[in-house]
């Protein structure tokens, strides 16, 4: 049996130490959402992988689809439930060896990203998917708060033109709402109190819930919102798209008047339905403001935003 001297043991230590210094820290993986329109196998969307891969070498970049295909997965953003289809990518996570080998005590650790609706998606993601630990979120012309009014298709679209149609008169029946996606976040308030509308409290299939509105609160997600580390939120400057573009701060608007009241001062943060004042308390929340219209994002404000939020 050999003996090896202490002196001989110490120098191995302090050279294997020295080793594992040398290698950089992994990036977190990062989920993207795409939003109304897109598809997951879009060139902007795949530049922007290769840019989160560029600035962090190493990011393992899962962009989350409903469906292989780009088209029908450009289909599924205006069509389907919004709460089965959380479901669905939830199932497709855990399957993913990738994000798997991110698996912590906490859950499968990762970033995640979100394009406009699909910021509130990912949102709604973490809140209900209890495999995901997720450090930071950062959404850009998200609609947290909801949509007062529908988007204008483009002339040819013909597939937004088919959702746009289901949804005037029609928003709040069942059959919409388990359907159209646009409509599972449209939002309608009482302009007299200020409050969420009864028909949208009851009937919401997705963003009542997910904002904890109604009476009864759900505690796991507040849980989960707070855990996060960061939550960035962008809202461009002439975003004419989403309406009201504050939504993308969780803010209320009074839509006779165009008073905006600041998340921090609505009953949601002060009794901190979803969390979000105790992030906030902890510096985890970010309001930001890019110039454009909407989702007229620069190499430069993601290529900042990636280094400010993502990485190991």
């Amino acid at each position: 049996m050999r003996v090896f001297s202490l002196p001989a043991v110490l120098s191995l230590l302090a050279f294997t130490s020295a080793l594992q210094a040398d290698v950089p820290p992994k990036p977190l993986p990062l989920l993207m959402w795409h939003g109304l329109g897109d598809r997951y196998n879009a060139e902007g969307l795949r530049v922007t992988g290769a840019l989160a891969r560029k600035i962090h070498p190493g990011t393992y970049v899962y962009t989350i689809r409903l469906d292989e295909d780009g088209g029908n997965d450009r289909t599924d953003s205006f069509f389907g439930n919004v709460t089965t289809q959380i479901d669905q990518v939830c199932e497709e996570i855990k399957k993913d060896p990738r994000l798997y080998a991110a698996q912590t005590a906490e859950g499968i650790r990762v970033d995640a990203l979100g394009f406009s609706q699909g910021g509130q998606f990912l949102r709604g993601l973490i809140e209900r998917c209890n495999v995901l630990s997720v450090r930071s979120l950062v959404t850009f012309g998200s609609q947290h708060n909801g949509i007062a009014q529908f988007q204008v298709c483009g002339q040819r679209d013909f597939v937004c033109k088919g959702a746009v149609a289901l949804i005037k008169g029609n928003a709040w029946t069942d059959t919409v709402q388990s359907r159209v996606v646009p409509a599972q976040y449209y939002r309608t308030r009482n302009e007299t109190t200020g409050l969420a509308s009864d028909e949208y409290l009851k009937h919401s299939n997705f963003l009542a819930d997910v904002n904890n509105e109604r009476v009864l609160k759900n505690a796991k997600y507040a849980a989960r919102i707070a855990e996060l580390e960061h939550f960035a939120m962008y809202v461009f400057s002439e975003d004419q798209t989403v309406i009201p573009k504050e939504s993308g701060w969780f803010a209320e608007v009074n839509a006779t008047s165009g008073h905006v009241t600041p998340l921090r001062h609505r009953q949601m943060y002060k009794e901190d339905w979803l969390g979000l004042k105790k992030l906030d308390e902890r510096g985890g929340l970010a309001f930001r403001t890019v110039p454009g219209k909407h989702m007229e994002l620069s190499q430069k404000t993601l290529a900042d935003a990636f280094r400010e939020w993502f990485g190991p």
